[in-house]
């Protein structure tokens, strides 16, 4: 599983470089750079790269149903439409908060977008994970976290999982059929001394990829809660994980610079690039969001 290492694709030096998606019927990877505000396009095959500026922070970017995509910028959901390059506001989040900024999303196999929020000084416990669904923004009753990560959804869609990557938790909660959640529980937490949980994503097979910030590296844990592989990069900061390519079994990683000084840049020049490596078991076509 872990035999290949990680190489860069596209050495960009991100300042914080984020969710990772691939769009099928673009056949390319999307991602942002929060930081730098914008909205990054790599297709493998032709090698192609294309990059967006986005008006605010922003935290993802994902496929809807009917074309063009929804962004979770500092202020809200936008739509996004990658020929005139607009955003266009959908709802506004949190606008009693602003200091907190949109940071992961995820969207479910019924087209729900699922995301959360977080303080973007990364410390008062101001965070919480919502629900998007045509047309209705619903909070989940997870909250009161300094750095949301994820969510990620079992590949049935009956389980979501969050993270909580100050504490080094990963949650684990049933999604209902209205779209409600069960009782959170513990999933999994990781050692401040191994780095910090960042996003996550699941395979195929339900295992959960984590990414490790000030790790140098991605964990793979089973349903059960068990590490069972782990993924060693040659960079500290992994972000998230998404599975793409014509199988999905191409793994792509985002990384972040943001912070760093320039001594620790030296010692570890790609960090900041787009990584790729290729695993055994595939990834899970992203659903399309239904606004």
């Amino acid at each position: 599983m872990s035999g290949q290492s990680p190489k860069p694709v596209w050495e960009l030096e991100a300042e914080l470089g984020e969710g990772p998606v691939w769009v099928e019927r673009d056949q390319a990877l999307w991602f942002v750079d929060i930081k730098k505000q914008q909205i990054h396009r790599y297709d493998p095959e032709a090698g192609a790269k294309q990059s967006w500026k986005s008006p605010e922070q922003v935290g993802f970017i994902l496929p809807t149903a009917g074309g063009g995509f929804v962004a979770g910028l500092q202020s809200g959901l936008y739509r996004f439409d990658q020929g005139s390059s607009a955003f266009e506001l959908i709802v506004e989040v949190e606008p009693d908060l602003p200091d907190n900024r949109l940071n992961d999303g995820v969207v479910d196999p019924a087209g729900r977008l699922w995301f959360g929020t977080m303080d973007n000084a990364e410390k008062a416990k101001t965070g919480a994970f919502y629900c998007f669904h045509e047309g209705r923004l619903k909070r989940t009753g997870l909250d009161g976290i300094a750095i949301t990560n994820g969510p990620a959804i079992s590949p049935d869609g009956g389980l979501l999982y969050f993270v909580d990557t100050l504490k080094g938790t990963i949650g684990i909660a049933e999604i209902r059929d209205d779209g409600s959640l069960g009782e959170p529980r513990p999933f999994a937490r990781i050692d401040p001394a191994d780095g910090y949980p960042d996003g996550p994503t699941i395979d195929s097979n339900g295992y959960v990829w984590i990414s490790l910030y000030a790790g140098w590296g991605a964990r793979r844990y089973a349903p059960s809660g068990e590490l069972v592989d782990s993924v060693r990069f040659p960079v500290a900061n992994i972000t998230k994980i998404a599975f793409g390519g014509a199988d999905l079994r191409t793994a792509f990683a985002t990384t972040a610079r943001q912070l760093l000084s320039p001594e620790k840049i030296a010692k570890q020049p790609l960090i900041g690039a787009l990584f790729e490596f290729r695993v055994n078991v595939p990834g899970v076509p992203c659903p399309l969001a239904r606004l």
